[in-house]
């Protein structure tokens, strides 16, 4: 009997290990998918963000952030207004980078690294290894070295664009009128409200008009060139107003108050100066890739 009973439960404990196999095996099939439709085919098939990897994505944004600080107290750097203005070649660079994809001049699997938000990792590592190179070659005064790099890489890229040729190269000037525009409406609008002294400071100016860049080139790329939007928010609201012109209050209405909120909350200057310094790449760089693509007409 202790023989037979040991052979049932044998025997039990082997039916239920085959019921649970499948079951994991569902579990595990299901993770992937989920994993592929939210992350790996918006990146793949280059399509519109979802709630899940915006919320993604702007973590890990968050956490870069907080990184990126430890990195500079290690160099013994100091993220001052000198220095993202000399990383700007970077944003643009990797921005043109982006078109270079767009313009289908790189094939797989290497075009997934230049899709956002691959990209940004891509050239977040390219950015920090040429600042961390100039740094320890040409010592403090490696602001133009490590600028250089920059400029010389957006070179690179525009040259490969121009050989692709732009149908619509008025769309350039047309962004820029319209975010100067808009920009010296928002220095008008300065003088007459002194709650908007925030914005004598040159980086909170410099965030604004890089996010009025961005609402031109959206507004001309959507309601002129039937292009979408591909972020979440953007697109409800594009949708519900029926135009893209709603960038354009939309980028104040957050801007604005956030902008106001950083200057008065942070009193660590470096990251003060690298939440704006996010903020600004956030802006420029769909600003440049978009006017570029636009202008390429892909």
């Amino acid at each position: 009997m202790l023989s037979a009973i040991s052979k049932n439960r044998e025997s039990k404990k082997h039916t239920n290990a085959r019921n649970t196999r499948p079951f994991k095996l569902i579990l595990v099939n299901d993770l992937i998918a989920w994993i592929h439709r939210y992350y790996i085919d918006p990146i793949i098939y280059d399509t519109s963000y979802n709630p899940i990897d915006t919320a993604t994505w702007a973590i890990i944004l968050g956490l870069a952030i907080l990184g990126l600080m430890r990195l500079f107290r290690r160099w013994e750097l100091k993220m001052d207004e000198r220095l993202i203005v000399y990383t700007l070649p970077f944003i643009l660079a990797g921005s043109s980078l982006r078109v270079i994809e767009d313009a289908e001049l790189v094939s797989p699997p290497w075009k997934y690294l230049l899709i956002t938000p691959l990209i940004f990792f891509l050239v977040f590592l390219i950015t920090a290894t040429c600042l961390l190179l100039t740094r320890k070659i040409l010592g403090k005064e490696f602001y133009r070295g490590y600028a250089a790099i920059g400029l010389a890489w957006t070179a690179l890229d525009l040259a490969a664009l121009f050989a692709v040729g732009f149908r619509n190269a008025w769309v350039i000037a047309a962004v820029l009128l319209l975010g100067s525009t808009f920009t010296v409406g928002i220095l008008f609008l300065r003088h007459a409200l002194p709650w908007l002294q925030f914005l004598d400071d040159r980086l909170n100016l410099m965030i604004i008009y890089a996010h009025l860049l961005d609402a031109s080139s959206t507004y001309l790329g959507v309601d002129w060139f039937a292009y979408y939007e591909k972020h979440v928010v953007p697109t409800f609201l594009i949708d519900l107003t029926g135009t893209a012109a709603i960038m354009f209050p939309l980028k104040l209405l957050i801007l604005l108050p956030v902008l106001s909120m950083i200057d008065r909350s942070l009193e660590d200057p470096s990251l003060c100066n690298l939440t704006k310094l996010t903020l600004i790449t956030l802006g420029l760089a769909p600003a440049v890739r978009n006017t570029l693509r636009l202008a390429l007409g892909v």
